[in-house]
């Protein structure tokens, strides 16, 4: 059974730092682009961040270039996202997910796992 959960999430002060996890189970992320994604309280989902197959490429909107990084650990079957100088407007819930391709700020049309999610909120 294929099953991506995720944690790390909670309450964090503007300017904090967050480090969200995620393990998956059920098949092996070393054969799949991974990444992140987003929902904003009443928005879209917005993909945050990916990195390829090889781990040599990852991709991120401006919204959260050069604050936040996306790593696998494909021996541990887990991939991370490190979040700095956290934001009021990056409060949502985050989900990990495999992606069908990485050549740029990940697309939800191309999500093929994704997790139940880790709410994160940012706020003074």
């Amino acid at each position: 059974q294929v099953q991506l959960v995720e944690s790390g999430g909670g309450f964090v002060r503007p300017g904090g730092s967050l480090r969200l996890s995620c393990v998956a189970s059920g098949f092996h992320i070393d054969r799949h682009h991974i990444g992140w994604f987003r929902q904003p309280p009443g928005k879209e989902r917005e993909g945050v961040a990916c990195a390829s197959i090889s781990g040599d490429s990852t991709h991120y909107p401006d919204s959260v270039k050069n604050r936040f990084i996306v790593s696998r650990d494909n021996a541990k079957n887990m991939m991370y996202l490190q979040m700095n100088s956290l934001e009021s407007e990056d409060t949502g819930v985050y989900y990990c997910a495999t992606f069908r391709q990485c050549a740029g700020p990940p697309s939800n049309n191309d999500m093929e796992y994704w997790g139940k999610g880790a709410t994160v909120i940012v706020s003074s």
